[in-house]
């Protein structure tokens, strides 16, 4: 098998070498025609098939890619039984995804072509379902641990054929829209709305085109001053207006039906509205408007406000600053304007609760974005399949109306009847061989597409899904990986964040151990750990960020007897013996779970190392590797937070286990 190709392979079921099918296409453009070779590739290489295109007599056909009215354009309607199949939508996306979906049941039931019996309606679940790139034009990746830039190399941008196989992975799960350079614009990427530029990305804007999928591209919001020589980049400045709305039209008029512009502004370093007394309604509705006679949208990432404080000051909160920057601004957003929210108040931990401000906002489009890149989860160096928390996510309901209030229904849209909107995950792709660094990390981006199409899905039927499409249908294999990805994020969980409190790693690189890497540190990321106990207090009493949710969310967060456990020291400072809901003290609990977690990753190199004669030699040595590592550095995890909590508390551990004291 050829894992480069990931879930892509199309390794054999069984050879039908003397057999052609014929298929017939009501679409004759390029998406339908992309699916055709889709097709063409998958039954060669799970049936050893050919596939011809027939133009008359369509209703003998083999397979029948129908137009139909009625199923949403990215939907589709596939029945496959008695060596026949239909794919049906009023769309070519919907007809291509519904290839796709064929192609994945073949896989997954791994039955001969004429015993397939199955049938299946889908539509998508998001409008927008996209990929975030922090690619830089020199060829490398913010925040990427899977080798370099496969888009850009030293400055320029690179077309080939990984080009073509990362738009068909994309498409085949379900994504619509990607973002190709680093949110952080810096160097040459200021200058990728100039005309050095164009032609190439054109080129791929072509071959993401062909897969359903519209570009995107990150833009500096100070691009008047750099490349327009103005003197400012005030967003209510007549000449920043105007010098904006000439650039769209150039812009679109080299790319047309590009997708549109995301802009970070205003953090880390990043110049925006506040830089001249603005806020973000006045700089997303100057480029909103600039764009909108093209068609363009803007996606505002609300990551964009001065969070920094003094650690000595308990009142302000980095938690608060994305509710109290937007929600005055709901309701005055132009309407091809998305923000694009993180799904906690804080930065990917491993555990946060929900994000406020999506149930704040009731008249502004929005999406929900997540990190597959792991920097906070390993970095892809430790498996953590992050499938399970993200579905937790879209599950929370935020009580802010009386009908439909989960975070799935409110960025699709369904909630007020909002256009736009839908999830974006940063992506965690880059030049290595297996795409992903760790082969396991692949499952993020899979379950990731999968799950922005269909938010019914769960994490374990993703797993299983996506282990059988990379690794076959060998029992062992696909019994021992499911089991290890579904463990793999509450483990990561137990030997590194406890009870909801994060950060505690290493400044700038988030990498491995440091309780208090970021203690004293100006981004407000504190545990506040004393000889007593640890935890902030978010309460009413304390920074007031309970309040932001709605009464009966807020109300369940601010009583210590409703609170979760899982959560309970982000939002509570709270002694060592403080008894949880599990029966165990607040540091028995870390005691504990740091134990246990640094045992599951043992358990999972054990694991893999069972699967050594059923995987090919490059690949289990691959996660030989992987698996090596993370049951070392989980001891390391293990023994700096159990060492740092005994020498603040005094308490020892009940069970008597080792503390480096």
């Amino acid at each position: 098998m050829n894992y480069t190709k990931c879930w892509l392979a199309y390794p054999t079921i069984c050879r039908e070498q003397e057999r052609t099918l014929t298929v017939h296409s009501d679409f004759d453009g390029p998406v339908a025609q992309n699916g055709v070779k889709e097709l063409t590739l998958g039954l060669k290489g799970l049936y050893d098939m050919g596939l011809e295109p027939v133009t008359e007599n369509g209703a003998d056909a083999s397979i029948r890619l129908v137009r139909k009215d009625g199923i949403h354009p990215e939907g589709y309607a596939v029945q496959a039984r008695g060596g026949k199949a239909v794919v049906a939508s009023s769309g070519e996306r919907g007809v291509l995804y519904g290839i796709f979906a064929l192609l994945r049941q073949l896989q997954t039931v791994q039955c001969a072509w004429d015993d397939l019996d199955w049938e299946e309606e889908k539509t998508p679940s998001n409008p927008m379902r996209m990929f975030n790139h922090w690619d830089n034009l020199t060829g490398d990746i913010e925040r990427g641990y899977s080798g370099q830039s496969f888009f850009f190399r030293d400055n320029e941008i690179i077309i080939d054929q990984r080009t073509v196989d990362y738009a068909r992975m994309a498409a085949s799960v379900g994504i619509n829209a990607t973002v190709i350079n680093n949110v952080n614009v810096k160097g040459a990427a200021v200058e990728l709305i100039s005309p050095r530029y164009y032609k190439p990305l054109r080129d791929m804007q072509e071959i993401f085109a062909g897969y359903g999928i519209d570009l995107y591209f990150c833009i500096e919001f100070a691009a008047p001053i750099l490349l327009g020589g103005l003197d400012t980049a005030d967003p209510c400045d007549d000449r920043v207006k105007a010098w904006w709305t000439d650039k769209a039209a150039e812009v679109w008029q080299a790319l047309p039906g590009l997708g549109g512009f995301m802009v970070k502004a205003d953090s880390e370093g990043r110049p925006g509205p506040f830089t001249y007394g603005r806020n973000h309604a006045d700089g997303a509705n100057m480029l909103a408007d600039a764009v909108a006679p093209q068609g363009g949208k803007i996606i505002w990432r609300c990551f964009v406000y001065d969070c920094q404080q003094d650690w000595r000051d308990t009142k302000t909160d980095r938690a608060r600053a994305c509710y109290d920057h937007y929600m005055p601004l709901d309701g005055q957003f132009r309407d091809n304007v998305i923000l694009q929210i993180k799904n906690g108040p804080m930065d990917f931990q491993v555990r946060e609760p929900v994000s406020p401000l999506f149930g704040g906002l009731k008249h502004t489009n929005m999406m929900l974005e997540v990190q597959v890149a792991q920097e906070y989860t390993g970095q892809q160096r430790h498996v953590c399949y992050l499938i399970p928390w993200f579905r937790q996510v879209l599950d929370q309901d935020l009580y802010c109306q009386e009908g439909p209030s989960t975070v799935a229904d409110l960025v699709s849209g369904r909630s007020y009847g909002n256009a736009l909107g839908g999830m974006a995950a940063v992506t965690n792709t880059g030049d290595d061989p297996n795409w992903t660094g760790h082969d396991l990390a692949a499952a993020n981006l899979y379950g990731f597409g999968r799950l922005s199409y269909d938010t019914s899905l769960t994490g374990e039927a993703i797993a299983a899904e996506w282990v059988r499409l990379t690794y076959g249908k060998e029992p062992k294999v696909e019994d021992t990986l499911t089991d290890i990805l579904m463990k793999s994020w509450p483990a990561y969980e137990s030997y590194t964040a406890p009870l909801g409190i994060g950060w505690m790693v290493n400044p700038n690189h988030h990498y491995g151990p440091n309780v208090d890497g970021y203690e004293y540190a100006q981004w407000g990321t504190y545990h506040r750990a004393d000889w007593k106990g640890l935890g902030v207090d978010r309460t009413s009493r304390g920074t007031g960020y309970c309040q932001q949710y709605a009464p009966k969310l807020a109300n369940l967060y601010e009583n210590l007897e409703t609170c979760p456990d899982e959560l309970v020291l982000f939002f509570h400072h709270l002694p060592y013996t403080y008894v949880l809901k599990s029966g165990k003290t607040v540091i028995q609990h870390i005691y504990d779970t740091h134990f246990a977690g640094a045992e599951q990753a043992a358990e999972f190199l054990r694991q893999i190392e069972e699967l050594e004669p059923l995987l090919e030699p490059e690949v289990y040595e691959r996660l030989h590797a992987r698996f090596s590592h993370q049951k070392e550095h989980s001891c390391q995890w293990r023994d700096v937070i159990n060492t740092y909590f005994y020498r603040k508390s005094g308490i020892p551990d009940a069970q008597g286990r080792k503390i480096y004291a």
